[in-house]
């Protein structure tokens, strides 16, 4: 199967580059009939927009989403439904003069190795501008799991050393990192512009929350529902690791400390468990708790502090990022 298309019953295959002249996604699978509201999906994307504060890239991209298929008078036709973002705020020109060099972090080297071939112009198919036909995707796959219930919660865990302790998710979009624990975030962000006057960036963690899953989703063995949350996650650029429930900590924990113990619920006549150390699955297949997800998310490649590289050629320089187009934006 080609890597630019993921799933099954509900299929996506997004397509673009950075600096083309639109990015977009084609969605099949979905059935006639569903609502489906523009305004939420145009929401999603104000929300992972660039440019809306200091800590984030300053690419300024209005990110107005347009559905050219699939969607008639407000509900699916059953037919692909592709919507369409365009590229407003490029300049390719900014790059011409490093097109050569194979930047520190970035793709270039691993795409001309497989192609031969590199769109160097904002790093193509590699960049983090991919992730807007995700998200946009993503923003009508949840109507349809919001109208079975299932609510997603996601947030910034930790940047850096720094974590959130606290969980209040009223919190989340009153801050400019997304963190529930306004006091963390204000650290974090005093951590960013730190970093950002040494002209380096860091990394996070970032916690998803997926309520009123119901039991017995997935397989037993090699299509697990950790599996498929983990490979649709990792194939994230910026992501280099998940974890489901405890995750890692679950090796320094104990057998006895990390089994989650089943009950009777009466109010809800039915079995439950007292913890959630598993994160929701046991076995590949979905408990009925929460599902619980952490993703390390890398720092970004693009830094003002010079590295030493080589060019496509093998001649040794030191290469410069692009200052020049961002400080013509906003100032670090």
């Amino acid at each position: 199967m080609s890597g630019n298309v993921f799933g099954e019953a509900f299929r996506i295959v997004t397509f673009g580059e950075s600096h083309g002249p639109l990015i977009g996604v084609v969605i099949d699978g979905v059935q006639p009939g569903l609502p489906i509201d523009v305004a939420e999906i145009q929401r999603q994307l104000d929300r992972r927009r660039p440019g809306q504060s200091r800590l984030v890239s300053p690419r300024n991209e209005p990110d107005t989403v347009q559905i050219v298929s699939g969607v008639f008078e407000g509900k699916t036709t059953g037919t692909p439904i592709c919507l369409l973002i365009q590229n407003r705020d490029q300049r390719s020109q900014d790059y011409a003069r490093i097109k050569d060099v194979l930047r520190p972090g970035h793709a270039v080297y691993t795409y001309l190795q497989k192609y031969g071939i590199f769109d160097y112009r904002g790093g193509g198919r590699a960049s983090g501008r991919e992730t807007a036909a995700r998200v946009a995707a993503g923003a009508v796959a949840r109507q349809f799991l919001e109208q079975r219930g299932i609510q997603i919660i996601g947030f910034t865990r930790q940047v850096g050393p720094i974590r959130a302790e606290q969980v209040d998710v009223s919190v989340i979009e009153k801050n400019a990192v997304r963190a529930p624990d306004l006091a963390a975030a204000k650290k974090m962000e005093q951590f960013i512009r730190e970093i950002r006057k040494e002209g380096d960036s860091i990394g996070g963690v970032v916690e998803i929350i997926v309520k009123n899953v119901p039991a017995g989703l997935g397989e037993p063995v090699f299509e697990r529902i950790e599996a498929d949350l983990a490979a649709a996650l990792m194939s994230i650029g910026a992501v280099k690791g998940v974890e489901i429930g405890e995750g890692f900590r679950a090796a320094t924990m104990k057998g006895s400390e990390h089994n989650d113990l089943f009950y009777w619920d009466d109010q809800k006549g039915a079995v439950r468990l007292q913890s959630n150390h598993a994160g929701g699955t046991l076995g590949g297949i979905t408990t009925g708790e929460d599902v619980i997800i952490r993703i390390a998310v890398k720092p970004p490649a693009s830094i003002h502090k010079q590295q030493r590289t080589v060019t496509r050629q093998g001649k040794p320089m030191i290469p410069v990022f692009v200052r020049e187009w961002y400080q013509l934006r906003k100032p670090w």
